[in-house]
């Protein structure tokens, strides 16, 4: 399925982790299929049990993880879906990315599919790492998120069947209102699980997301307070996922605990580093091809059928748009976390059709600040 210049946006823009997001994205996200035989309430591609005619064939697929590695040595290249195993070529496309100097990663759904023996496979074909839903503290409140019953065993199942193939496990978990009370016991989970990483996503209400509920705004900083001290508390680590002021929650934290943030290496307003948002450091392709900033954006710049993915990346109007923090509009435009953050671009889009409005899960008002405020109270800057 989700993260960094000067606040003010002035000046060349630093590299995230060593990472040039002018030049490539950190993540590559291929949506390989849709199918999928759950039906998750949150889905945001609204999958269906059958594969979808116009998929990228398998020759295809490798054309694409070759351009993919034009970005440069140790791209990461994440296989979604939908259920990615529902492809019987997975494993084959796994190896090929690997063998050509990808980091190749697999989001696989928690069904009967994921056998002890395909993990092994996918383990053998060089997986980097495997990432499994887990969206309830217990069977029943997951089950019911993920509309099949026996889900959360079988997603236990598997993350046993990754460690015992050495394949680092990651734990991605939604939130909404639905579920934003199940996180005290899933983050137990994760940890008893050995996982190396926790996604938190924050909704977008895009495909079968639209029928839930978000968090209201002044929630989502509650939550991501919280987050802040699991990640210290915790050894696995911890990531959000389109809401990058996470960054800006963790900053004022260790401000109100006294810290000098400008000198622990924490994030900061002025950190030489910059969040991953949707077309900044993410691009995502459908498995028909069309080319997204975010797989929660879809506006396409193109189809890796026709077009070349690193190209529409690097010079499209639209991503190119997304990369520069000083056209961004209303509070987030005016927020001196900018370069920090960046607001998620997806919501923004979501929300108002404007991929550079205002992320509405947001509270923060930045001081002085008196234009449009989508749903959030009012606050002032710290």
């Amino acid at each position: 399925m989700s993260r960094d210049d000067s606040a003010s946006g002035d000046g060349p823009k630093p590299p995230h982790g060593g990472v040039d997001t002018d030049e490539r994205p950190f993540v590559l996200v291929w949506e390989v299929t849709q199918a999928c035989e759950l039906a998750c309430d949150h889905c945001r591609a609204d999958a269906r049990p059958n594969r979808h005619p116009d998929e990228l064939t398998t020759e295809e697929g490798k054309r694409l993880l070759d351009r993919a590695r034009a970005f440069g040595e140790g791209q990461l290249v994440v296989l979604s879906g939908g259920d990615p195993l529902a492809r019987d070529d997975i494993a084959e496309l796994v190896a090929y990315g690997s063998d050509i100097g990808l980091r190749v990663t697999l989001t696989p759904s928690g069904t009967s599919s994921l056998t002890r023996g395909r993990v092994a496979e996918l383990a053998d074909a060089g997986l980097k790492r495997m990432a499994l839903s887990i969206d309830g503290a217990n069977p029943a409140a997951h089950d019911d998120f993920r509309g099949e019953r026996g889900s959360f065993d079988e997603t236990l199942a598997a993350a046993e069947f990754a460690r015992d193939a050495g394949i680092p496990l990651q734990v991605n978990t939604t939130v909404c209102r639905r579920t934003v009370n199940e996180l005290p016991g899933i983050r137990h989970t994760v940890s008893d699980l050995g996982a190396a990483m926790w996604s938190v996503f924050f909704l977008v209400p895009v495909g079968r997301g639209k029928r839930l509920d978000p968090v209201a705004p002044d929630r989502a900083d509650e939550v991501m307070k919280w987050l802040a001290e699991v990640g210290d508390e915790e050894s696995f680590g911890l990531k959000t996922t389109e809401a990058p002021h996470y960054r800006r929650v963790r900053v004022q934290r260790r401000r109100e605990n006294g810290e000098d943030v400008e000198k622990t290496g924490s994030p900061s307003p002025v950190s030489r580093r910059r969040g991953i948002v949707a077309g900044d450091g993410f691009a995502f392709v459908s498995h028909t091809g069309d080319i997204f900033p975010s797989g929660f954006l879809p506006e396409s710049v193109g189809n890796v059928r026709e077009d070349d993915v690193v190209e529409r990346y690097r010079e499209s109007e639209l991503f190119r748009s997304l990369r520069d923090r000083d056209r961004l509009r209303g509070k987030c435009g005016a927020c001196r976390f900018k370069a920090l953050c960046g607001g998620s671009r997806s919501r923004a889009y979501a929300h108002t059709g404007d991929p550079l409005g205002s992320d509405p899960l947001c509270p923060h008002v930045p001081q002085g600040y008196d234009g449009p405020m989508p749903a959030a109270e009012r606050r002032t800057e710290s």
